[in-house]
């Protein structure tokens, strides 16, 4: 109950900032847009249009949930010490990870919610364009519970981040820092190092590894379509035949639960 009081506070602060109105506003339009225009090759290539419009949100998801994610979490700690009401909540008879896990149960709540309407309208209007509902909704589903693992991850990241810094200005940019190269230059590095290597050792053993080893690159090899993967042009097909569905889920899943744990370790070592 302790940890469910807790929780229950930090939506109350969320809707207060704002927070789950801008991430429903973020969600619900970039979903809608890219639902209405993305649907162009659906009656070219006779694919399901829920497929064609699952993919486009996947690209938008991968930027889009890590940023709400660092967002909702950065300040967590660190505006409670600026407001001194860290002080506070730790004289409450509740241990610092009972905190932390309400507030982190509050911030994936906001955060599935916000998805969840997202997805939602991406159903509802695929269903009102094509006028169908004979549609096939597991890759919407395996869209959302996959964001909610690698939104959870980002969420850990940035509680870590808040406690370490202590300062929300300071928090801010260095959370913006890890989204850049997390979904940004990460991806850019890798794919400057296979044009270097040239179908070379990189390419073939340790470039599916690395590939894998950003949540954010876990969550798009779940839930891109095979037909969409270029085996030649990108070597994604070389990290699925490495690597494995298994290991994309794996590592998609580790990360939420090393992420809380370095955010726990860093909260005990916190003094208001």
């Amino acid at each position: 109950m302790s940890v469910l009081a807790i929780a229950r506070m930090e939506l109350l602060i969320a809707r207060r900032n704002m927070w789950v109105a801008t991430s429903l506003i973020l969600m619900g339009l970039f979903s809608s847009v890219l639902t209405l225009a993305g649907g162009a090759p659906t009656g070219t290539l006779g694919v399901d249009p829920l497929l064609i419009a699952t993919t486009s949100v996947t690209t938008l998801s991968v930027y889009l949930i890590p940023l709400i994610g660092l967002l909702l979490s950065f300040d967590a700690i660190a505006g409670e010490a600026e407001r001194g009401t860290l002080a506070l909540s730790l004289t409450y008879p509740l241990s610092r990870g009972e905190i932390l896990l309400g507030k982190f149960v509050a911030h994936l709540m906001v955060l599935g919610f916000a998805v969840a309407v997202g997805l939602a309208l991406t159903a509802g209007l695929t269903i009102w364009k094509y006028s169908t509902t004979d549609l096939n909704y597991v890759p919407l589903l395996e869209l959302f519970f996959s964001a909610l693992a690698l939104g959870a991850a980002f969420l850990g990241i940035g509680y870590t981040v808040s406690a370490k810094a202590r300062q929300t200005g300071v928090a801010s940019g260095i959370v913006i820092i890890i989204w850049l190269v997390c979904v940004v230059l990460y991806d850019l590095g890798l794919l400057g190092a296979l044009v270097a290597d040239d179908g070379g050792t990189f390419t073939k053993t340790i470039f599916p590894w690395l590939l894998v080893a950003n949540p954010a690159d876990a969550f798009r090899l779940i839930n891109m379509p095979v037909e969409t993967v270029s085996t030649l042009a990108t070597g994604l097909g070389a990290a699925g035949r490495a690597s494995g569905f298994g290991l994309q889920l794996t590592s998609l899943l580790i990360w939420p639960v090393l992420a809380l744990g370095l955010a726990w370790a860093a909260f005990r070592r916190v003094e208001p």
